[in-house]
């Protein structure tokens, strides 16, 4: 059977073949580096570096072309970086403190490192779309991810631009959610506390969030820790996070990594949300993670 042409089809209101929204800065020139290679992945982000070595110390030109790179694109991808937990470490460190989990403990003398680690006992695979430890008063700049040992295919990580996702809405919706809070928790993800040193944070963000350094508007939900909005009866709530975290998975938004051992991404969780796809078990994937933390509490600025 011949497939018609496009233009063929877009007959009255069935245009099932028209775009309902354009990316605002997919036309805009890539800056310029010296010290690295910035290859851009899709329109709405993601970028891979390559001629660095993070094994060896950042030079301050480099880092800030690194830093550069990760705002313009939101996450930034990395290959053949062998590198020891203490290298990974003092890699986070040059973005900002580094964030120890409240509640899932590091390996032995490395608090800072977050291990996911699944295989055919132990299936950890983060599926749903979120952005990380937003139940935070202040969340976090952004997570850096190696991986140590991965299957023989899939275990693939999407992540999406949150900038993309808020320019996709209309103006009504993008009014409708300028004055809105939400609530962010973690006990229903973690379970109750099991003593008084076993925090379970929450907090109240706004529903748009505008990023420091680069301006820009992005939608600031997730579906793993993001409880309700506030000031609405909660069928309200769940109609309006329902529509944001169906719209979040337009793939247009959207940017799939494809890991190799020792492939590190870093991405803004100011900016983005991520998901591991869960495709590979029974097969072994381990990744280690630091996270930078952050001293931009989030807010909206009205553009």
């Amino acid at each position: 059977m011949d497939q018609k042409p496009a233009q063929t089809v877009l007959k009255g209101s069935n245009r099932i073949w028209e775009n309902e929204f354009r990316l605002a800065d997919t036309g805009k020139s890539a800056p310029a580096y010296e010290t690295i290679q910035v290859r851009r992945l899709s329109p709405a982000l993601g970028a891979e570096i390559s001629g660095v070595d993070l094994r060896q110390p950042l030079g301050n030109q480099t880092f800030q072309e690194i830093h550069d790179a990760l705002v313009d694109n939101q996450v930034i991808f990395f290959r053949d970086q062998d590198i020891t937990m203490d290298q990974h470490k003092d890699f986070g460190r040059r973005f900002g403190p580094l964030h120890v989990h409240p509640v899932i403990p590091g390996p032995e003398g490395h608090p800072e490192i977050l291990e996911l680690h699944s295989d055919e006992k132990a299936q950890y695979s983060a599926s749903a779309w979120h952005s990380d430890v937003t139940f935070e008063k202040t969340p976090n700049l952004g997570s850096i991810l190696i991986a140590r040992a991965m299957p023989d295919a899939g275990g693939d990580t999407e992540f999406a631009s949150m900038h993309a996702a808020y320019e996709g809405l209309s103006d009504k919706w993008r009014h409708f959610l300028s004055g809105l809070e939400a609530e962010h928790g973690s006990e229903h993800v973690f379970g109750r506390p099991k003593n008084e040193k076993d925090l379970r944070p929450n907090a109240v963000h706004p529903v748009l969030r505008t990023h420091p350094l680069s301006g820009r508007t992005g939608i600031f939900v997730n579906s793993v820790f993001t409880t309700k909005i506030m000031g609405m009866k909660p069928k309200e709530s769940m109609a309006v996070l329902d529509f944001l975290y169906c719209h979040i998975e337009t793939p247009e938004f959207h940017v799939r990594f494809k890991w190799e051992v020792n492939s590190i991404a870093f991405w803004d969780n100011r900016s983005t949300q991520h998901r591991a796809i869960a495709d590979y078990f029974p097969q072994t994937r381990t990744m280690q993670r630091v996270t930078v933390n952050s001293d931009d509490v989030p807010h909206y600025r009205p553009n």
